[in-house]
């Protein structure tokens, strides 16, 4: 599937456009969680004051891993070409939007993203759910096969197979694979031109 042409590039925050930092197996015992469940999922099947008690605590976990965060080497060059070739860039996380913003500003990314193109758990109904990714592609008015979602994980994956776009498996950190969600492997931001 290529990636020729297409003008609306939508991507994953910690891992992707950051090197990761955050500790899910961490979060999830700093919550008192299960071990191996999805936060999120686990959070909204709990009675409303336990969730709601949980995300408080879970929002300032994730608060605090900010000011670790550093920016993936290559990413701000590979970000500009794409919006230089007239690309929409956005961003969806499981993350916070505000949490997200304060992150792409420790990035120094933050003036290359509007804010109504970053898009939190809170926004819509979280990845693999491809809802996210259909409420971007609404506001750029582009369709599926204009888009791509790039992530570091099967849940950005499988969100963006879902909404009918391109999915690209950002692979530097990361040692598992995808294949059956996955149209791209990219190992370095460095190499995202030989893909265009």
């Amino acid at each position: 599937m290529s990636l020729r042409g297409r003008q609306g590039w939508i991507f994953d925050l910690d891992g992707t456009l950051a090197l990761p930092v955050h500790d899910f197996d961490g979060l999830r015992e700093a919550l008192g969680l299960p071990e191996g469940v999805l936060i999120l999922e686990y959070l909204a099947s709990r009675p409303a004051a336990e969730a709601k008690a949980l995300g408080a605590r879970l929002e300032a976990l994730e608060a605090e891993l900010i000011a670790q965060c550093r920016p993936q080497p290559g990413i701000r060059e590979a970000l500009e070409a794409l919006r230089d070739r007239g690309g929409h860039l956005g961003v969806v996380t499981r993350n916070s939007v505000a949490n997200a913003h304060l992150t792409l500003a420790q990035l120094g990314l933050d003036d290359l993203f509007t804010p109504s193109a970053v898009l939190g758990r809170e926004s819509a109904e979280p990845k693999p759910s491809p809802d996210a990714l259909h409420r971007l592609l609404r506001q750029w008015h582009l369709d599926p096969d204009a888009s791509v979602m790039l992530g570091d994980h099967g849940l950005d994956l499988a969100a963006g197979r879902a909404a009918g776009v391109a999915t690209v498996h950002f692979t530097a950190d990361c040692a598992e694979r995808w294949p059956e969600l996955t149209d791209h492997l990219l190992p370095h931001w460095d190499h995202l031109g030989a893909l265009l």
